[in-house]
């Protein structure tokens, strides 16, 4: 089956080029052209990613992107004529994966998408449990993090968490007291062909911060200067 790409731009024609260079993909689009629209449209059409221009009217691409992640992890691609940090990194922090900055090249958009696409993974479906000798899960005092079944339990409560922030915290943990740079995280969980920067890291960690407290026995450590490791105390 063709994947499917929800395209959320105000501009019709440009809507209608981004439809024209992934259809030649063999992907499946549709367009939409207003927040409302698109917020429908995630119900009813299910796509695979989302193209989110943030410049619409009514409902602005940020708030259709805190909607969208109320209930979904969808991958979701903002696309802004503004290249400013700020904007970058508040795109990241509400859940967006990547972040292009118009105008782009129409090579680039297909490479970002099919990049994005390639590191999702879909976690809807459930996941039989498996034995413990081939599950991927690492346990220390009131923290439990399954990369098997895309699970983490905290204080003996379950936290909701998108896949990468998940396996984030899962390789961190998985490997206590040893320092990561922020390019070998974003190689590690985003893969080598991964179009950002390192960034995207930091916002990630500190959604996994507001989450997750630090405690006596094991805090997320920022060694300064070089990158992060999930600290072990004894």
């Amino acid at each position: 089956m063709k994947q499917r790409i929800l395209i959320v731009d105000d501009d019709e024609n440009i809507a209608e080029l981004i439809s024209l260079y992934l259809t030649k993909e063999c992907f499946e689009t549709k367009m939409v052209h207003d927040g409302e629209s698109a917020l429908e449209a995630v119900a009813s059409f299910a796509p695979n990613l989302i193209l989110l221009d943030l410049m619409l009217p009514g409902i602005d691409g940020y708030q259709v992107c805190r909607e969208v992640r109320r209930d979904s992890d969808v991958p979701i691609i903002m696309l802004s004529a503004k290249g400013e940090v700020f904007d970058k990194v508040l795109g990241l922090e509400l859940g967006a994966d990547d972040y292009i900055i118009k105008p782009f090249d129409s090579k680039e958009l297909v490479a970002r998408v099919k990049a994005v696409l390639r590191r999702f993974k879909d976690t809807g479906t459930a996941i039989p449990e498996p034995d413990n000798s081939t599950a991927q899960i690492v346990e220390y005092p009131n923290l439990t993090v399954n990369l098997t079944n895309y699970s983490v339990l905290y204080c003996g409560k379950p936290v909701e968490m998108p896949p990468k922030e998940l396996e984030l915290l899962y390789f961190l943990t998985s490997q206590p007291n040893q320092v990561f740079t922020r390019d070998q995280l974003l190689n590690h969980i985003w893969g080598y062909d991964y179009i950002g920067d390192s960034r995207t890291v930091d916002v990630h960690i500190k959604r996994l911060r507001e989450k997750i407290k630090d405690t006596d026995r094991w805090a997320l450590s920022t060694v300064w200067g070089v990158g992060y490791k999930f600290s072990v105390h004894n």
